[in-house]
């Protein structure tokens, strides 16, 4: 069983950045590949980036390649999405998801655990 909590969304001008934050409990977080998905209203869930259990490999939605960097802390149990350049497209809730084993998917119903979700709002 993994927990995740989501932390670090807000309110952004067109242009700022913010970096989320998604703490996991257990011990086993480097067992998993973890990913970020986001939800606007009114739209289903999309894929945003993942990240391999190594962090070793990386990958990007299209709408957000060049901007957004993902990342993890193993030793922290923590991941990361750093989003620079931010648009008011990016206005969604973003959710931290967690798959076990060692290479991510791109479709949420690949993975196991999900967190609550926090909510970003950039405005023009």
């Amino acid at each position: 069983q993994v927990q995740l909590v989501e932390s670090g969304g807000g309110l952004v001008q067109a242009g700022g950045s913010l970096r989320l934050s998604c703490a996991a409990s257990g011990r086993t977080f480097s067992s998993y590949a973890m990913g970020w998905f986001r939800q606007a209203p009114g739209k289903e869930r999309e894929f945003v980036a993942a990240i391999s259990w190594s962090g070793g490999s990386t990958y990007y939605a299209d709408s957000v390649k060049g901007r957004f960097t993902i990342s993890r802390d193993n030793a922290k149990n923590t991941v990361y999405l750093q989003m620079n350049s931010l648009k008011p497209e990016d206005t969604a809730v973003y959710y931290c998801a967690a798959v076990f084993g060692s290479t991510y998917g791109l479709g949420y119903g690949e993975y196991d655990y999900w967190g609550q979700g926090t909510q970003v709002t950039v405005s023009s």
